[in-house]
């Protein structure tokens, strides 16, 4: 007879075999991929033109499924209840998975247990970016004028983390500027090219036309090293000398308890489609994109180091969870 470690062997060779084949086997029908943001959006094409490079190497079309709102939680949750079979994979940025469990009260999910890290996809560069009506080509130059004009600039961003650095580099150097809400990529630009908003901390290829056509002017980006679209756009610790905490960015994730070999073998592909020189000048670099392709192992790191910068920033920032 079997002794109980003997059983206890088998069983994880017999889990191991099957799991192996099924890797192998994967797929063998589409694949749904959740996007938490609406179509069109940075995420989105990006996700379709990896899609179409998966289905390539996979032999299966990848179906995307907007399901926007809610802060990315909708998404997420639907992510997260999803059967954890490789037939679901999830696009999300950083906020689901590591800033909004200190600003809900309930999220219906739980961002630490409820997914499987596949790979991180890139981060978001984002620029400082004031109307060229302004007379200010830096940061201190901006701050001098803000000091000229007290409540009289606003500025506008999307990103807690940069709603921290502009509060952080406002006390530091006494600049006066009223934060205003984010309303949306359109109504941002718009506000930013009449006025009434001339300073923002955007997404940079939101504002890339702008940028070339010179009715922005760029005085800093949040990447470690300057975007190879702007390269004369110092980085923020060059314009500042002050660090960001956080940057912008998007992962792939499937449910919790989704197949190994599945998500090794999803993480293998992607890299080497990322790797490729014209698939990454197209779809990251020309994006403002700066490419990652992690790995699992590498991601679910990542994310717990976050994590614990998020907390502090939302604390920083005085966000209570509603």
């Amino acid at each position: 007879m079997m002794t109980s470690l003997a059983r206890a062997l088998f069983a994880i060779l017999l889990l191991w075999a099957c799991c192996g084949a099924q890797a192998q086997d994967y797929p063998t029908r589409p694949i749904r991929v959740i996007a938490v943001t609406s179509a069109g959006g940075t995420s989105d094409v990006f996700m379709r033109a990896l899609g179409e490079e998966l289905h390539k190497r996979l032999g299966q079309p990848l179906i995307i499924e907007n399901r926007p709102g809610g802060a990315f939680n909708i998404g997420a949750r639907a992510c997260a209840e999803a059967a954890a079979d490789g037939y679901t994979i999830c696009i999300i940025p950083g906020e689901p998975l590591v800033f909004n469990q200190f600003m809900f009260k309930s999220l219906g999910y739980d961002p630490v247990t409820a997914f499987e890290p596949i790979t991180q996809l890139f981060f978001i560069t984002q620029a400082l970016v004031v109307s060229a009506k302004l007379e200010a080509k830096t940061l201190p130059e901006l701050a001098a004028l803000s000091k000229a004009k007290p409540g009289t600039l606003s500025y506008s961003t999307a990103a807690i983390p940069l709603v921290v650095f502009m509060e952080r580099w406002k006390k530091a150097t006494g600049a006066d500027l009223v934060k205003v809400p984010f309303r949306g990529g359109g109504e941002a630009v718009a506000g930013l090219l009449s006025g009434a908003t001339p300073v923002g901390f955007y997404g940079i290829a939101n504002v890339r036309s702008q940028l070339e056509g010179g009715s922005v002017r760029g005085l800093a980006v949040d990447s470690q090293a300057r975007s190879p679209l702007f390269p004369d756009i110092p980085t923020v610790p060059e314009a500042s000398g002050q660090k960001l905490l956080a940057r912008s960015y998007f992962g792939l994730m499937a449910p919790a308890g989704t197949p190994k070999p599945i998500v090794a073998r999803l993480q293998a592909e992607i890299a080497r489609i990322v790797a490729d020189g014209e698939f990454r000048r197209r779809n990251l670099i020309e994006r403002g994109l700066d490419p990652v392709a992690s790995t699992p192992e590498d991601y679910a790191r990542f994310l717990r180091e976050d994590r614990v910068v998020a907390e502090q920033i939302v604390k920083e920032a005085g966000l209570e969870p509603q």
